[in-house]
């Protein structure tokens, strides 16, 4: 199996990119974690695009979001690893490149994330640290995380 990444500006998707970007989030975040909510929020077109792939297949995503859309600072959001790729390392692959993705496209600065909570120790093991209390987000349990350069 082959790996790769791009990241592109909203503005530089292909539609058929734009159309897997937003199944794959459809099928995890809306199907798969049962919530209802607006994922079309209006932050995409100021953001870049991570879109991982396994040979042909969109396998990961997550989007690069500049500072003063979601918090103060940078931010990774949206992050997905399709369920047919999970268990792999994907994942963490996934959130190396998001990481410098970020640095490369916002310069080398704080990122800050909401995270889910059962993922916390996954997000320690790349820097990040916990920051405030514990938040409710469409029915999950969330906490914000930063990661300091």
């Amino acid at each position: 199996m082959k790996l790769r990444y791009i990241i592109k500006h909203f503005t530089e998707l292909t539609t058929a990119e734009l159309y897997a970007l937003l199944r794959l989030r459809a099928e995890v975040f809306v199907v798969e974690q049962n919530c209802v909510y607006l994922d079309l929020d209006g932050k995409d077109q100021q953001s870049f695009h991570l879109l991982y792939y396994a040979d042909d297949e969109l396998a990961a995503y997550t989007r690069l979001v500049p500072a003063g859309l979601s918090f103060n600072e940078i931010s990774i959001g949206r992050v997905i690893t399709s369920p047919r790729h999970r268990g792999t390392g994907l994942g963490k692959k996934l959130i190396d490149a998001s990481i410098e993705g970020c640095y490369e496209k916002f310069g080398h600065q704080t990122i800050r994330i909401g995270a889910q909570l059962y993922l916390l120790t996954f997000y320690q093991s790349f820097g990040f640290v916990e920051q405030g209390e514990v938040y409710d987000e469409d029915g999950i349990p969330h906490i914000e995380m930063v990661k300091v350069v």
